[in-house]
Parts: structure tokens; C-alpha cells; sequence
């Protein structure tokens, strides 16, 4: 969006540029940095031409078209797809060789540009000022610069079918071709329409079509009109964008001026019924079930001229109804999703899966990754398809028959088993063993488990790194696991791939490293186990809320749905207008990432708060309090005399916040006592210890603590870090990576 002035200066000096852009959303009610057209709608005055992809070949493929055209054409081009959806995709694609490149880049353009530059040489001014006497001529002069750019990318993209065997079209058609229905769009979502009305065509006798719009501008009415089959009747135009206030968005406004003028022109005899809906803002899902909702309507007596998909507009009532159930994933197709944690190398491990399958000429993959906008210590889901044939679904698993959950905890947060298929594979990274695994489960899961004919494995992958000298990296032992219970290929071959990764991400950090990699993966089936499913035993852990009933109302209505990863069921009216949100909500979020957290040794501690102070999260807190105060505290609460002249009835304690620490280390680091016990080992005052064994101890302690009223402000000496800790932190739990003290500074 700040290029947007030197966009009109570079189209209107006809100076040759291609920008490849990852569409994303703009700034609104709230910033996001996921996907959809909001960034390139608004660039599309500027005068470049816009020319869209809608999958990782397309991307690649276009992307030469995009600079040849731009050469011969000295219009400049804004070749864009949709960000994340498809600039993070991982996808199996061929590589245009750079014979074909030079084929289709002429070098007579290549000079022509040259010879157009800012030379001392051959001086010329370039940017001038203009008066109304010539300003309105020279725009335009350049009309027929415009006019040839379809010709031209057209050209182009025959010269790459000539050599690849791959044909594109400015306005590409699928499906019947004599459609009475049909759905035009740009994108990724063209793909998943492509696959819908092909589905529906096959088994339930539709008539349906669709066109995906390639060179959006300049919007070309020939190649456009011809791409339209004469039998269409209704037609739903569908643009990932929103413009507040206008009479349709842009894509819908420029189909619907098209055959308006083709009507007028006589060059069709009846003008189609023509909807727009919007769909897919800021990376939404758009989903084959939400496509034959829209084509449901197109059908129905009186379908809605403009509406939404993908939401529940409970408010203005634009919304389209679909059925989630809705599902034509292929029988021939392996999917697996993994649930993990940022930064945790589950989403690189899926990655290294996806090449090392992807690299059998026979097989092909397909990965795209879920995050949220924190960069670690968030959950992240993998989603990968494996198939014999090329896989074109941008849209997340509807049903996995293979399910890999990382981290434990999410057994108790996450409905791992929503999309998994009867007779899936759930594979757990557990701290229990085998035989104890089950009745650690709560009971939805366990019944889930059941009614699914669910295979269930466990692997303490935790204790594998450790035995190996890799510390928390467990992503290449849950590599391991996935290729022997998926069977996507040779379990042997996969270890083999998988240490060939491993030599070229870890060869420089030394041998030692590698070796430690090796053991861990090589030790990693010794420890896979099946557990047994007891239908007839389950227990009796329940779902566990996931803010407590004292949280406001909104934290409850709106945050909590979003902290369950059931943020995309909240109708419109559940969210502020302007995007204002209450303050303090990161309290009730208790992600309980930390696998070891600070043990407070008070004998050894000197109080001096350094702990407190650089702790960036805000999860571990000093109090000073009377001793009565502390009458009735749990058995194993922790305080001590404080050390303070004058105060000798004040007790002063020390608390880690289990669920909100982030497992750093920082506090450790920054206690200053250095003793030295009787083995001879450093002692201090805090000390990392596994969470799991004190995590209920220290939730009671916890409680007990924020009893405790914080200290007056007028009681403490502000000069002083010792007086500091005392105070209420004003800024918590914030959802930066572990230990970064960037965001609270």
C-alpha cells in the first residue's frame, strides 16, 4: 500500500517492472496479515496490469509471463496469488528450464529497455510537471499500450504451452460446456470451485461451469465474452475483497458491465441472472461444501444478489447456509494432519516429509500449514495430502486418516479427533506409559476414539531426545513414527531420506550434532507402542472449560471460542463493530506451554527480584503479606520472613504462574546466588524442574496467591529493582516467543 504513488509514476512513465505479490488483507477493524485481495483491489487505478494465480504452477509458470509480457508490452505488471494459501503452500511443481525462459524473453525488448534508461549520455527529462492544456492528452496517449496487453499475454502464454505442454488462457473455462450455471472467480478458491462442479457434474448430473480469471486488468471484454457459454442462465461472481459502501465488488462490477455492454451490442440475446458474493477474507476457509452452497442458491426461486460464504451473518442475513459434512476428498489420497506447537520442528518435519515423498516420480504431495499471528508457542496444524495423482485442493483436510499430536496437552484443548476418518490413526507424544496412556484421556476423546475404530499409538518422544542428547527437538523422532504407521512408502527408505535432512540442515554444526540427530531417530521405534481401546473403561476426565465461569461475559462468549479454535463459528454479531476489544484477556488464556518451569528454593533466595524484573512474560510475582494473611494456605505454599528492616511480622512470597510460564530459563539465569551444594553443583535460588509432577501444586499455590492483595503502590520504593517486584505487572502474558524481551520493552 505505501508503493501505491510510485505505482502511478512507474505505469505512467510505461517503465517495463513485475511486482509478485502475496495478497493479503488490509488493516480494518483489526490488522491481519493472512490472505485474501484486499492489497491488490487496492492497487488496481494504478495502471499496472494484474494478472492472477491461482496454484504454486500457475505461480511459477506466470510469473515468466508476467516479465515477457511486461518487456514487449512496457506496461508493468502486478502478478499476484493468494498469500498463504498459496505463497505457503507446498506443492510438487516443474521447474521451467532456462531454455524456456530464454525463449520466451526476446532480447530485442531487453535491449529496447536499456536503451529507454537514464543515460548522461543521451540526456532527457522524465517527470515532468504538466498544465490542464496537455495533462488530460498525455493519459491518454497511452491507450493503445493498454490495448495490446491482452494480445500480448496471450501470446506469451502459448509460447509456455509451445514448450511445456501447460496452456493458459487470459478468462481459463471448466466444467460442462454448455453450463446453465456457472461461478467466476480468481485465485486459489478457482481451484477448489474447479474440483466442486467437476464432483457434481460426475454424480449428481449437474450442469455446471466455472471460468478463472487470469489477466484481471486490463479486463479484456473479447477474450472474456467468448469464454462465456451461450446456455449460462445464472452466473455468481465471487471476489476475495470488500469495498464498504459500493454497489458490488470489483470483479462483479466489471462481469456485469461486460455483459451489459454485450447485451446492448447484440452480442448476446439474453443477460444472465449475475450475483456476487464475497468469500475467503483474511485466509477464511472456502471449502467444496460452501460451493455447493453457492450454486444451491444460484438454483433456488429466488437466489440472493449479493451475499457472503463462510460466515454466519446473523445481522444483515447475507450469509449462505452449507453443510460442513459436505466431502469429495479422493479414496486414493493419504491425508495427515499434526497438531504442534510454534517453533516446536513439527511444521519443518512435515516439510522434509513432504520432499522426501514428493521426490518419487510416482508420487505427489501437497502441505499447508495453519498458524495464528504469534510467532512461537502457538499451536500450529499441519495439513498433507499423498496421492498418485497431482493434488489440487487448497482447502484444509475434511477427513485425515492419519492423526499426529505433538504435545499432550492438547488432548484437553483440542478436538483432535473432529476431522479424523473411521478407522484413523492417532498417534499421541505421551509422558505416560503404554499401559497408562487410556485413562489419562478424557472421556469425549476416549468415546471418540470408539465410535471411530480409532488406531491408537503412543510415543514418549520427550524421553527419546533426552536419551539423546537433543533436548526438546523431537520433531525428526514424530517424523519417524508417521512413516511406519502411515505407510506411505518404505519405513527403511524414509529413515534413510530422513538422515540425509538431517546431514544438510545440522552437517555444519559439527558431527556431534548429527550423530545425536541419528540416535534420536534410530531409537524412535523402540519406543513406539499401540495402546489398547477399552470401550468399557473410560474415565472420568471431562472437557475442561476453557476459562473459568468467573471471566467476563465477552471472555467467555467470544475470547474463549477463539481460544478453542472455534473462532470461525462466531456469527457477525458476536464481534465489536470498530474492533475494540476489552484489555487484560491474556490472563484467561493459560497455554501451559512450558514442559519445565522455576521451582522457588527459599533458603537460598536473597529477594532481590531480579527474577520478577526480567521476566517478559510477567509469570513469575513477589508479594509482601502479614503471616495471618497466609492462614489457610494449601499445604505446600511457599513464603518466608522478608528481609526488610522494620517489617518483622511481613512474610514475603514468591510465585511462578505454571500455565502462563513460558519454561525460558531467564529467572534462572538472572538469580545471582552462586552456592555450591555438597556434590559440589551450583545452587541457586530457582531452579528449572519438569512442570507435570508440581503442575497441581502450584495451580493451588497459584490460587492462593492472587488471594493475596497486591501491595500499595505508596508502600514501595520505585528506585530500586528489590521494590519493583512487588509491583502489579500492567503488561502480561503477552504471546511472544519464550523469554523475548522485545515486546514488554
Amino acid at each position: 500500500m505505501l508503493m501505491l504513488p510510485n505505482m502511478y509514476k512507474i505505469a505512467g512513465e510505461l517503465t517495463p517492472t513485475v511486482f509478485h505479490v502475496a495478497a493479503r488483507s488490509l488493516a480494518a477493524q483489526g490488522l491481519s496479515i493472512f490472505g485474501d485481495h484486499q492489497d491488490v483491489m487496492a492497487a488496481r487505478t494504478t495502471g499496472f496490469a494484474m494478472l492472477s494465480s491461482a496454484t504454486v504452477q500457475e505461480a511459477h509458470d506466470l510469473a515468466l509471463v508476467a516479465h515477457a509480457a511486461t518487456l514487449q508490452s512496457r506496461v508493468p505488471f502486478m502478478h499476484f496469488f493468494d498469500g498463504f494459501r498459496t505463497s505457503h503452500e507446498v506443492n510438487k511443481i516443474v521447474r521451467l528450464s532456462d531454455d524456456t525462459l530464454r525463449k520466451l524473453v526476446d532480447d530485442k525488448h531487453i535491449l529496447a529497455h536499456l536503451e529507454r534508461s537514464l543515460n548522461p549520455n543521451n540526456p532527457v527529462i522524465r517527470g515532468t510537471a504538466q498544465n490542464p492544456d496537455t495533462y488530460f492528452q498525455g493519459r491518454e496517449s497511452v491507450n493503445s499500450y493498454y490495448q495490446a496487453v491482452p494480445i500480448i499475454v496471450q501470446q506469451k502464454m502459448d509460447e509456455l504451452a509451445a514448450e511445456t505442454g501447460r496452456q493458459y488462457r487470459l478468462f481459463d473455462t471448466f466444467g460442462d460446456p454448455e453450463a446453465d450455471t456457472l461461478i467466476i472467480s480468481m485465485g486459489s478458491g478457482s481451484s477448489t470451485i474447479r474440483e466442486t462442479v467437476e464432483w457434481l457434474n460426475a454424480n449428481r448430473d449437474g450442469r455446471y461451469g466455472g471460468i478463472v480469471v487470469r489477466l484481471y486488468r486490463p479486463f479484456c471484454f473479447e477474450a472474456f465474452l467468448n469464454a462465456v457459454p451461450r446456455s449460462v442462465k445464472r452466473i455468481a461472481v465471487l471476489d476475495r475483497t470488500k469495498e464498504p459502501g459500493s454497489n458490488g465488488e470489483p470483479l462483479y462490477q466489471d462481469v456485469v458491465t461486460t455483459l451489459a455492454q454485450a447485451l446492448t451490442d447484440g452480442r448476446i440475446d439474453d443477460m444472465p441472472l449475475v450475483t456476487g458474493g464475497r468469500y475467503g477474507l483474511s485466509s477464511k476457509e472456502f471449502t467444496p461444501a460452501m460451493v455447493k452452497a453457492i450454486l444451491d442458491d444460484l438454483g433456488g426461486e429466488a437466489p440472493k444478489r449479493r451475499f457472503t460464504v463462510g460466515i454466519k451473518d446473523d445481522i444483515t442475513h447475507l450469509s449462505l447456509d452449507y453443510d460442513p459434512s459436505f466431502n469429495i476428498e479422493k479414496d486414493n489420497v493419504v491425508r495427515a494432519m499434526f497438531y504442534g506447537l510454534g517453533a516446536d520442528g513439527t511444521v519443518g518435519a512435515n516439510k522434509n516429509s513432504i520432499k522426501i515423498i514428493g521426490a518419487d516420480p510416482d508420487r505427489y504431495g501437497q502441505a499447508y500449514f495453519v498458524y495464528d499471528s504469534k510467532k512461537s508457542g502457538a499451536q500450529t496444524v499441519s495439513h498433507l495430502r499423498f496421492g498418485p495423482e497431482p493434488i489440487d485442493a487448497p482447502y484444509l483436510l475434511q477427513s485425515a486418516n492419519f492423526i499426529g499430536c505433538h504435545q499432550f496437552e492438547f488432548v484437553y484443548s483440542s478436538d483432535l479427533l473432529s476431522k479424523a476418518a473411521d478407522g484413523a490413526t492417532l498417534l499421541l507424544n505421551s509422558p505416560y506409559e503404554p499401559d497408562a496412556v487410556w485413562d489419562q484421556l478424557p472421556e469425549k476423546l476416549q468415546q471418540q476414539i470408539a465410535d471411530k475404530r480409532i488406531q491408537l499409538f503412543t510415543i514418549d518422544a520427550y524421553r527419546v531426545a533426552r536419551e539423546a542428547g537433543m533436548g526438546r527437538r523431537i520433531n525428526t523422532i514424530m517424523q519417524v513414527c508417521f512413516f511406519k504407521l502411515a505407510g506411505v512408502m518404505d519405513t527403511d527408505a524414509a529413515i534413510g531420506e530422513i538422515k540425509k535432512a538431517i546431514e544438510k540442515t545440522y552437517g555444519k554444526k559439527g558431527r556431534e550434532i548429527v550423530e545425536r540427530n541419528f540416535a534420536a531417530v534410530d531409537a524412535a521405534l523402540a519406543y513406539l507402542h499401540e495402546v489398547p481401546v477399552d470401550p468399557s473403561r473410560l474415565s472420568s476426565i471431562g472437557d475442561k472449560p476453557v476459562v473459568p465461569e468467573i471471566a467476563p461475559i465477552f471472555v467467555r462468549d467470544v475470547t474463549a471460542e477463539m481460544m478453542a479454535g472455534r473462532g470461525d463459528e462466531l456469527p457477525v454479531s458476536k464481534l465489536p463493530v470498530d474492533g475494540t476489544y476489552p484489555s487484560a484477556t491474556s490472563q484467561w488464556e493459560k497455554r501451559s506451554i512450558a514442559q519445565f518451569i522455576p521451582e522457588w528454593i527459599e533458603d537460598n533466595c536473597i529477594q532481590c527480584g531480579n527474577c520478577s524484573f526480567v521476566c517478559p512474560h510477567a509469570a513469575i510475582r513477589a508479594k509482601f503479606c502479614h503471616e495471618e494473611d497466609l492462614a489457610g494456605a494449601p499445604e505446600g505454599f511457599q513464603y518466608m520472613w522478608i528481609s526488610a528492616r522494620g517489617f518483622p511480622e511481613m512474610r514475603y512470597v514468591l510465585q511462578v504462574y505454571p500455565d502462563d510460564c513460558t519454561g525460558c530459563n531467564l529467572c534462572v539465569d538472572a538469580c545471582p546466588v552462586r552456592e555450591t551444594d555438597e556434590s559440589g553443583n551450583e545452587v541457586r535460588a530457582l531452579r528449572l524442574v519438569d512442570k507435570e509432577p508440581i503442575l497441581e501444586q502450584q495451580r493451588a499455590n497459584l490460587d492462593w496467591f492472587e488471594k493475596l492483595e497486591w501491595n500499595k503502590r505508596s508502600e514501595i520504593d520505585f528506585s530500586n529493582v528489590r521494590g519493583v517486584q512487588f509491583l502489579q505487572p500492567l503488561f502480561e502474558f503477552s504471546g511472544a516467543c519464550s523469554g523475548c524481551g522485545e515486546t514488554p520493552y
